[in-house]
């Protein structure tokens, strides 16, 4: 019976693209990317540990000298095709290839071999030629042995995009098949947290993934008995909690100069509804000039999963935009950096997130919060309306200039569908069931008439309803709203 720290919790599809090249009859050069934290390492490593085959597995440290990660290489062969017997050390990356080569022929022919090479980025210190002799020995060797899988992966997956899968010489194309690892959806994460044994409802887990997000290893530090509001002030709000110093960490060890991706970061968190590339641009001239090509940047940033692009429906001249993607990053800016003075002093009180819960400045951030969740779970939210998946999704804001009279308005997602109608999607976070009042009702039917006024489009529209705590009748609701996405909608597993 197979042990329950062994198990891979979801990850279907990439179990299955997994398995299929562990079977196939030739070799295979598979690149895993995704951002810190994610459960890269932990997916390969359970996955093939549990196959029949012989696993190498070698992991780069950051920081480290040549020599030192060649070491580590080579004692790893010795582990793996020698009994543990320790090997002469090698020189440059070319002899332990060779070494490494010479060593898959002590394998039977019927047994599949699978080479794990993990952190490659930071195998690749400077001078070290690895790329090249990787490039060389998967080219001339590797490629014809069709028991052989070659697994590389790392967290900076900008650098894996650049160097592996986007690579100019003679790795192009060479890649067999690319899995991007992300972060848990709600569903994904009911199920992690039901594995390690943590029971919460719907509500709590949502709470719980507006400030941490999906990501594994943050959740695996969530403890059984506590509310989310408890679990976010120990993981959040305290010196020794995982999170109170994550975030510097994190962007250290994935980019160099990592001062000026986050000067980037925090410009775009200002902008609730994103922010223009060119205004981006203008409000960060100092990063620019320091440290230019900031367009490579943000492209590193989008890879990582901290931000995403997307051009404003119905703006397309403003050119892309961008605004925070990743849950974390937005409730270290929002919440915990404001404090970490403080907590630095030991003076904040055990139930400091709770305090905050009733807040005016809580309740700003749990409406974009929970915005941003939903973009996550589109597909959920498709289902759920009905929509086709050709209908294009986007959201719409309306700012007036100063000499009209008009006041701005904002829709917060809709999708424009190819049977003459489309969806407008009001997303309300409320710790009870939202009702709509005359007030709110005249508000949404406002939107409807701004919206129709200044894009001059003459197709259906219906009103929809995408609330965490659901929607109490009344009879506004009950006139102008047509569908209603609850949060079981959301938690629904998308591929189900």
């Amino acid at each position: 019976m197979q042990e329950k720290a062994d198990k891979i919790v979801g990850r279907k599809g990439e179990q299955q693209i997994l398995h299929r090249t562990l079977m196939s009859s030739k070799a295979e050069f598979i690149a895993i990317y995704g951002r810190r934290r994610v459960g890269k390492t932990y997916l390969t490593k359970t996955f093939f540990r549990q196959q029949e085959c012989v696993f190498f597995h070698v992991t780069g440290s950051n920081g480290d000298r040549l020599l030192t990660q060649i070491q580590r290489f080579i004692t790893e062969i010795g582990n793996v095709f020698y009994g543990g017997v320790g090997l002469k050390s090698c020189k440059n990356w070319e002899e332990t290839f060779e070494l490494l080569t010479k060593s898959l022929e002590l394998i039977p022919k019927d047994k599949k071999i699978v080479l794990f090479f993990d952190e490659l980025p930071w195998m690749v210190t400077r001078r070290s030629r690895l790329i090249q002799t990787l490039d060389y020995y998967w080219n001339r060797h590797w490629v014809d042995n069709k028991r052989l899988k070659l697994v590389i992966c790392g967290s900076s997956a900008s650098w894996i995009i650049k160097n592996i899968v986007n690579n100019k010489g003679g790795l192009h194309n060479r890649i067999t098949q690319l899995i991007e690892l992300k972060p848990f959806d709600l569903h994904g994460t009911k199920e992690f947290l039901n594995y390690i044994g943590v029971k919460l409802g719907n509500k709590q887990i949502l709470h719980l993934y507006m400030a941490i997000g999906g990501v594994p290893h943050y959740l695996n530090q969530v403890k059984q008995g506590l509310s989310a509001v408890q679990n976010i002030d120990q993981l959040c709000f305290r010196k020794d909690g995982l999170l109170f110093k994550e975030f510097n960490n994190l962007f250290s060890s994935l980019f160099n100069e990592s001062g000026i991706y986050i000067e980037l970061i925090r410009t775009i968190a200002k902008h609730r509804y994103g922010i223009s590339q060119v205004e981006l641009l203008r409000q960060c001239v100092a990063t620019t000039a320091r440290g230019g090509r900031m367009v490579g940047r943000l492209r590193d940033l989008e890879d990582a999963g901290f931000i995403v692009s997307f051009i404003p429906y119905g703006h397309k001249q403003k050119g892309m935009c961008y605004r925070i993607f990743d849950e974390y990053t937005l409730f270290y800016l929002s919440w915990i950096e404001p404090s970490a003075k403080t907590i630095q002093k030991l003076e904040l009180l055990e139930n400091y997130w709770e305090s905050k819960t009733d807040s005016s400045s809580w309740k700003a951030w749990s409406g974009y919060a929970f915005e941003a969740v939903c973009y996550k779970h589109i597909a959920n939210i498709r289902k759920a309306l009905k929509v086709n998946a050709g209908a294009e999704v986007g959201n719409w804001r309306f700012i007036p200039k100063k000499a009209q009279s008009e006041n701005g308005t904002q829709i917060d997602m809709l999708f424009d569908r190819k049977d003459d109608a489309m969806t407008i999607c009001e997303i309300k976070y409320s710790k009870e069931p939202f009702a709509i009042d005359k007030q709110y009702a005249a508000n949404l039917l406002n939107k409807v008439d701004t919206y129709k006024k200044h894009t001059g489009i003459n197709k259906q529209i219906f009103i929809a309803m995408i609330s965490a705590s659901g929607l109490k009748p009344t009879m506004y609701s009950e006139e102008i709203v047509s569908n209603v996405v609850t949060l079981d909608d959301l938690f629904k597993e998308q591929n189900g």
